[in-house]
C-alpha cells in the first residue's frame, strides 16, 4: 500500500513539473508587447524619403521642414535652408528638400525667375521674379501660418518672398538656401523687401521665429509656397 501511494505521490509531481514548464515555455515564446508607436517623421504625405508636393492647379509648392528653436532667441537672415546645405543650421525652418528640387518645383507650377541678383551688385540690388505667399503647417495646428507671422521682422515691414533663381550660383555655392530674408544672389528665393547684408552688415533689420506662434523645437512643418497671381 504504501508502495502504491509513493508512486502515486511521485506520479502527481511529475506532471505537476511537465505543467510548469511547459508554461515556461509558452510564456517564453510570446512576443514582446510594443509599448510606444514609432514616431513619424513628417507632416501629411511629406516625408524625408518624399520632402516635396508640386500641385500645378493651386500653384502651390510644398516641401517638408523642421522648427529650429535657437533662432526664436537669436537673429537670422534665413527663413529655410536645406539641411545638407552648409548653411543648414542657420535657419529658422531646417528644410529636407534640396535647392535644385525647389526650384523645378517652382518651375513646374509656372513660376518666372527674375535672375537679376549676382554676387557684385548683391548689396545694391533688390531681388526681381514672381512673388509667393508662403506659409506654415504642422500636425495639430489649428491653421496654417503666414510667413509674417511665423517669423517676426523687427521693423514691421512686410516680408516679400520672390523667385530670384540663382540656380547655377547655388549648385556652385551648396549654402542649400531655399528662402533668404533679405534679396540673396544664391538663395532659389528671397525677401525682394531689402538688400542682401541688411540683416549681418548694416543691421537694418532682425528676424527672428516667433516662439508665440510656431510649434516647439524639433517640430516638422510644412512650408507651402503658393504663387501670386
Amino acid at each position: 500500500m504504501k508502495k502504491i501511494k509513493a508512486l502515486f505521490l511521485l506520479s502527481m509531481l511529475s506532471m505537476s513539473m511537465l505543467m510548469i514548464v511547459g508554461c515556461s515555455k509558452t510564456e517564453a515564446e510570446k512576443p514582446a508587447e510594443t509599448t510606444e508607436t514609432e514616431k513619424v517623421e513628417g507632416v501629411g504625405d511629406l516625408t524625408k524619403e518624399n520632402p516635396i508636393q508640386v500641385n500645378k492647379e493651386e500653384g502651390t509648392v510644398t516641401f517638408l521642414a523642421q522648427v529650429n528653436g535657437k533662432y526664436f532667441y537669436e537673429p537670422t537672415r534665413h527663413a529655410a535652408v536645406f539641411a545638407d546645405g552648409s548653411n543648414g543650421e542657420k535657419a529658422v525652418f531646417r528644410g529636407f528638400v534640396n535647392h535644385e528640387d525647389l526650384y523645378n518645383g517652382l518651375i513646374e507650377i509656372g513660376a518666372k525667375a527674375g535672375e537679376n541678383m549676382t554676387l557684385d551688385n548683391k548689396e545694391t540690388t533688390n531681388v526681381q521674379g514672381d512673388a509667393f505667399d508662403v506659409s506654415v503647417n504642422w500636425t495639430g495646428a489649428e491653421k496654417a501660418v503666414t510667413i509674417d507671422e511665423a517669423i517676426k521682422d523687427s521693423n514691421g515691414t512686410p516680408i516679400d518672398i520672390r523667385f530670384g533663381g540663382n540656380l547655377k550660383t547655388a549648385m556652385d555655392k551648396k549654402t542649400g538656401c531655399l528662402i533668404c530674408l533679405d534679396s540673396c544672389p544664391v538663395g532659389i528665393t528671397s525677401n525682394a523687401s531689402y538688400t542682401y547684408g541688411s540683416v549681418e552688415k548694416t543691421k537694418t533689420v532682425e528676424f527672428m521665429g516667433n516662439k508665440d506662434i510656431l510649434p516647439e523645437d524639433g517640430t516638422y512643418v510644412a512650408v507651402t509656397m503658393k504663387l501670386k497671381k
